[in-house]
């Protein structure tokens, strides 16, 4: 199975502030100039997953034109910053980013998620992904965020969620607004 994990356009929002959960909306313009960008790159015959969050929802009504009707899953939205949404980072106070830094997968952000409890929704999603196309060679679309493509990249590669929590709290790669990543996993994945 080949997995593309396609970044959600830009969103509207300004410059530095710290955003996750928050459901930021994108303009029609960046939806149509991201979809011309990847249509070609993406195969015609893939399944087609979504963050519900309307930045990366918006994309995937925009290519359901030429891909089965999107399923959108809620366990694809990104990491819940708590009262840090929406906040200025220079504005969080330094101890609070020094103590997420400290115990990376076990701080609660802000007060919402820590990385680990994203982790665990993000591979509980990825498990049911294999079973849900274990006995089909697919290719599979997956239209979500930053912090969501890190922990799905992790999966291919983790055995549990801790796992994926370290390696996507370790992880500096990022994926531009609008691109993707294409991650190859073996037939013989076990699949509890």
């Amino acid at each position: 199975m080949r997995l593309f994990l396609i970044r959600h356009p830009q969103p509207i929002i300004a410059k530095g502030l710290c955003y996750g959960r928050t459901d930021l909306d994108v303009t029609d313009a960046e939806v149509k100039q991201v979809a011309e960008r990847l249509i070609s790159d993406l195969p015609r015959k893939a399944a087609l997953y979504s963050s519900p969050l309307q930045r990366c929802a918006k994309l995937a009504q925009y290519l359901a034109y030429q891909f089965p009707t999107p399923k959108f899953d809620a366990r694809l939205v990104e990491m819940d910053f708590g009262l840090w949404e929406m906040q200025a980072w220079d504005a969080i106070e330094r101890a609070e980013i020094d103590a997420w830094a400290a115990n990376p997968i076990h701080y609660s952000v802000g007060g919402g998620e820590t990385v680990l409890q994203m982790a665990q929704r993000v591979s509980d999603f990825y498990t049911d992904l294999l079973r849900w196309h274990q006995h089909e060679l697919n290719e599979v679309i997956v239209i979500c965020h930053a912090g969501t493509i890190r922990m799905l990249q992790a999966c291919a590669l983790a055995n549990n969620a801790e796992q994926v929590a370290l390696s996507a709290a370790t992880t500096t790669e990022s994926v531009d607004y609008g691109n993707h990543v294409i991650v190859n996993i073996s037939n013989n994945m076990k699949i509890d």
